[in-house]
């Protein structure tokens, strides 16, 4: 799913227009600005969040009520974490770059001979290239027919193989096979679909399953012991405590579906172990030095400049507006003091999701929200509302 640049935080929630801090210390955190950052508005289509920042050695957590059963919302809830999986994805292929059993420069088609169909696909497609951004890969199932609010409750329940999403993509029965959206490497565009091929590249080059592969890299070394991935043709509870997320059916009424299935990277987090991860990413626990210089690193074009974003939908802030913001597994976000932030959004049905970092780990911020109906397009004004709240100033 595409996300933009600007959707930095989506924090927010409260029961009663009332939050709730835990743990908080002043210094260089406003903590009255955060509240008030978290607090519920009507056009926020939040149920419930669940936050944590830290500045400057200040660190500060705050959640808010379940406003759909007025419940109290743990500061240690669990939540679906969608995209947040990428940079994992790339940090397995990052490891095994250095460890020499990929190169980053070498094709898909080398490596995964006819999982691309010659006929559509003749330009090669670098494993770089699908990290970055910027292979020109069609989306997932692209040309489907939509799905209705009904349909998407209903199938909530389903696991879907990364082989399995690539052959629906690009071998689907019915309708026409898509084709490339740009030649690889002169554009940058959000792509999902990218990292389903490298699951299933990290998958054919270490002979183990993706699960067992981000297990072993990345949540053991860095005692992630709340991030759970989804298991294998599984519908899967998000563990408790946890924060509850909602669809709205076509009458109008609530589901909460906080029992899912996914893809072999689907995972549940917290935000103590997503604010672990970062901080393991950016300080060298998982990455060598050369290959940690991808993270910060966004694709360019033979002259040096910033690969062009194919559309206004993504990379659209800050003095880069309208050339590439995505590196290998993150995404850039200027702040108004002309410093930046690295890290990922995410999105499952019911939730919303981000982890952020300055490059020397000074500022951090990690942020879940349940939904109480359908995600509004753009950046929440409520993930706006934290990110000038915790680092506007």
């Amino acid at each position: 799913m595409r996300r933009s640049a600007a959707l930095l935080l989506t924090a927010a929630v409260t029961v009663g227009g009332v939050a709730s801090a835990h743990a908080a210390v002043g210094g260089g955190l406003d903590r009255a600005a955060l509240r008030d950052a978290i607090a519920v508005r009507p056009e926020d289509r939040t149920s419930g969040v669940v936050a944590e920042v830290h500045k400057d050695g200040q660190a500060w957590r705050g959640t808010s009520g379940d406003i759909v059963t007025g419940r109290r919302i743990s500061p240690d809830a669990h939540f679906r974490i969608g995209s947040i999986t990428k940079p994992m994805e790339a940090v397995i292929l990052l490891q095994l770059s250095a460890e020499g059993r990929v190169d980053l420069d070498r094709s898909v088609q080398h490596y995964l001979p006819g999982l691309l169909p010659q006929d559509r696909f003749a330009e090669p497609v670098t494993v770089r290239q699908l990290l970055n951004h910027s292979s020109g890969l069609p989306h997932d199932f692209e040309g489907a027919p939509g799905v209705s609010p009904d349909e998407e409750i209903e199938r909530r329940h389903g696991y879907l193989t990364f082989d399995e999403v690539i052959r629906q993509t690009l071998r689907p029965e019915g309708r026409p096979a898509p084709g490339p959206h740009f030649s690889p490497g002169t554009r940058q565009e959000y792509n999902s679909f990218g990292y389903r091929v490298a699951g299933m590249l990290i998958e054919e080059i270490t002979g183990n399953s993706y699960q067992d592969e981000v297990t072993s890299r990345v949540l053991k070394p860095l005692g992630m012991r709340e991030t759970k991935p989804v298991m294998p043709g599984r519908s899967r509870p998000v563990p408790g405590p946890r924060l509850p997320g909602y669809l709205q059916k076509g009458d109008g009424s609530l589901v909460d579906v906080n029992v899912q299935g996914g893809l072999p990277s689907s995972m549940t987090s917290t935000t103590g172990d997503l604010d672990r991860f970062v901080s393991g990413l950016f300080d060298g626990r998982l990455l060598r030095p050369a290959q940690a210089e991808e993270l910060f690193t966004v694709p360019k074009d033979p002259d040096g400049k910033p690969l062009p974003y194919a559309d206004d939908s993504n990379c659209n802030t800050g003095p880069g507006r309208g050339t590439a913001c995505y590196s290998v597994g993150l995404m850039s976000v200027p702040l108004p003091d002309g410093s930046v932030l690295w890290g990922k959004t995410g999105s499952d049905p019911g939730y919303r999701s981000g982890v952020f970092a300055s490059r020397d780990l000074t500022r951090r911020a990690v942020y879940a929200t349940g939904t109480s109906a359908a995600p509004s397009a753009g950046a929440p004004a409520v993930s706006l509302r934290l990110a000038l709240a915790a680092f506007g100033s």
